[in-house]
């Protein structure tokens, strides 16, 4: 008894400590970007006396609500494609027997591992012809299909009960309805779960905006680049408009952590 309240005791530390490891680099952000801005430099682990003077002089220096509204705008839009083309494409995979069904799946597969810059010139050269260089729907445009986003909705829609499809079938449902009538509703915590994923990376990506967007600093990630200099970078504020950054991702699993974990809850018991 005793050595299982030790090795419980012990897993507990070791989860705490990593926890911390994972934790303490978000609390430095924080911690900087309320600093008085003569002591952005201090290693004090505790910043006072606090100052909001870096979030002050971000925002006199960019439009920080047009640049969390453009981010949102893009996160949600790549986000909601993603999302709505993975669980028709997911769906069929599972649902519907095709020719070259198999072959198209392990296309889809073959996508995933391809790295996304051996498709970024195809894209920018196809985009620079529809006249979508330095707008947002260039930057959500390419993005719209994951193969990832499919292979794991398609796994769930493998594991749907097939009596449930069954019983729609005979009840008079087209496909359409049995979609959103019966298999959506049963796989909301494996959606909320994708979304969250999927609108936690277009949120945070910087590389392909960058090159979309070219000079211009239209998301919160380029607006970044507005404190960096050849005299020198300005913690304080690019501080202070990284942690504004942060926070709609946080509540965003605030609220819908629930969800988290019963997907990958049920995705265990599976």
């Amino acid at each position: 008894m005793m050595i299982d309240r030790l090795r419980l005791a012990g897993s507990h530390l070791l989860l705490a400590g990593t926890s911390l490891v994972c934790v303490f680099p978000i609390y430095w952000l924080f911690a900087t970007a309320l600093r008085r801005p003569q002591d952005v430099s201090s290693l004090a682990p505790i910043p006072w006396p606090l100052s909001v003077d870096s979030y002050l002089d971000a925002a006199q220096k960019v439009d920080v609500t047009g640049l969390i509204v453009n981010t949102f705008i893009v996160a949600i839009l790549s986000a909601s494609g993603q999302l709505l083309i993975a669980l028709l494409a997911s769906y069929a995979f599972a649902m519907y027997t095709f020719p070259l069904r198999r072959v198209m799946y392990l296309a889809f597969v073959g996508v995933w591992l391809v790295p996304f810059q051996v498709t970024m010139l195809p894209n920018y050269i196809l985009l620079n012809r529809m006249g979508l260089i330095n707008t947002l729907i260039g930057v959500v445009l390419p993005t719209l299909c994951s193969a990832l986003a499919v292979l794991l909705l398609r796994q769930h829609m493998a594991a749907f009960p097939k009596e449930l499809i069954a019983a729609a079938k005979i009840d008079g449902r087209s496909s359409w309805a049995i979609l959103w009538t019966v298999v959506v509703p049963n796989l909301r915590p494996a959606l909320a779960a994708l979304g969250i994923l999927l609108f936690i990376n277009a949120w945070n990506e910087y590389f392909w905006p960058a090159v979309v967007l070219r000079q211009s600093n239209d998301v919160l990630q380029l607006g970044l680049r507005s404190f960096m200099g050849t005299e020198g970078d300005q913690w304080g504020p690019m501080m202070a408009l990284a942690s504004l950054a942060c926070l709609p991702v946080l509540l965003l699993y605030l609220v819908l952590q629930r969800h988290i974990v019963n997907a990958f809850v049920r995705s265990g018991l599976k």
